[in-house]
C-alpha cells in the first residue's frame, strides 16, 4: 500500500510540474489563464448561479486541458521531426482544431451565461 500512495504522490508532483511549465512557458496557456481569471471575476460580479459556476469551471478546465494536450502534441511532433513536414503539420493542425472547437464552445457558454446578465 505504501508504494501505491508513494507512486500517486509522485504522479501528482509530475502533474503539478507540468501545469507549472505550461503556465510559465506557453503564451497560449497564459492567455487562457488570463481569460479564465476575467471570467471568474465576472462570475463573482454578476453573481452567477451554482449551475453556471459548474459550467464555467468545466469550460475553463476543458480549454486549458485541451490547450495543454495541443502543446504536448506540438512538442512531440517537433522533437520527432524538427524540419517542416506536411504530415507533422497535419497532426498539429488537428490538435489546434480541437482547441478551436473548445474555444468556440466556451464563447457560446459564456454568451449564454453573461449576455442576459449584462443586458
Amino acid at each position: 500500500m505504501n508504494n501505491f500512495i508513494k507512486n500517486r504522490l509522485h504522479s501528482i508532483r509530475y502533474a503539478c510540474k507540468g501545469a507549472y511549465l505550461l503556465l510559465k512557458t506557453e503564451a497560449s496557456i497564459q492567455t487562457q489563464a488570463s481569460i479564465a481569471l476575467i471570467a471568474t471575476i465576472a462570475g463573482f460580479y454578476y453573481q452567477i448561479s451554482p449551475t453556471e459556476w459548474i459550467l464555467q469551471i468545466l469550460t475553463i478546465a476543458l480549454i486549458m486541458s485541451i490547450e495543454g494536450l495541443n502543446t504536448a502534441v506540438e512538442k512531440i511532433a517537433d522533437f520527432i521531426h524538427p524540419e517542416h513536414h506536411y504530415k507533422i503539420g497535419f497532426i498539429k493542425d488537428i490538435a489546434a482544431g480541437a482547441v478551436w472547437i473548445s474555444a468556440i464552445t466556451a464563447i457560446i457558454i459564456g454568451a449564454i451565461i453573461y449576455i442576459p446578465k449584462i443586458f
